[in-house]
């Protein structure tokens, strides 16, 4: 972020640093404020990569959908790359746009990613898939070699997650309790509402 700001004079560098560090101390506990502070740095370097990313991130935690995507993609086309292509199918449900973030999931730049990216943007195109009603393909997309149920952490705890949802919505409830299960195992964050959709489940059965 530093060197970034280096295209900057030293006393603007040093007041979009503040709102850059204050937006990402306030994204979890405000995100209405960090946006403030991410809109105030956008103003002062709105041609830095790192403040439009930042600022896309944070009007994505705020809930400011076409406001994400316009920042994200602005970043993109400064910084190159994939950039966070998986926030970016996320705004497009959030805009009301399923098939748009199905289309990001079969992009060439899809395709590029690798590891917990790619895992992330799996897990929206399933809930676009889900947004639609095609339940059987968004348990289809969520079935590859990272569905492991050996594995834990915040990533393999939402990615069970999504994949018990889907199975749930596609009437198979005795699998999705089993992958609800195991992302409570992962879930040593508390992320995600597996255990009280393990609950939920047990009482239906």
């Amino acid at each position: 972020m530093r060197r970034d700001l280096l295209s900057l004079d030293k006393a603007n560098a040093n007041a979009v640093a503040r709102h850059l560090v204050m937006a990402s101390k306030l994204i979890d506990d405000d995100p209405r404020l960090a946006l403030a502070h991410a809109r105030a740095a956008r103003q002062r370097a709105g041609r830095v990569a790192v403040v439009r990313e930042t600022a896309g991130i944070t009007a994505y935690h705020a809930g400011e959908w076409a406001e994400a995507l316009s920042e994200l993609r602005a970043a993109r086309r400064m910084a190159g790359g994939p950039g966070l292509l998986a926030v970016m199918a996320d705004c497009e449900r959030g805009l009301g746009r399923p098939e748009r973030a199905i289309e990001l999931g079969r992009s060439e730049e899809a395709r590029a990613l690798k590891g917990d990216e790619a895992t992330e943007l799996r897990i929206v195109v399933a809930g676009a898939r889900m947004d639609l009603g095609q339940f059987d393909q968004a348990v289809v997309s969520l079935q590859t070699p990272e569905l492991d149920a050996s594995k834990s952490g915040p990533t393999a705890a939402r990615l069970f997650y999504a994949y018990a949802d889907a199975l749930v919505a596609a009437g198979r409830v005795e699998e999705g309790l089993k992958w609800f299960l195991n992302s409570a195992a992962a879930d040593h964050d508390g992320d995600t509402d597996a255990e009280d959709r393990v609950a939920e489940l047990s009482g239906d059965q």
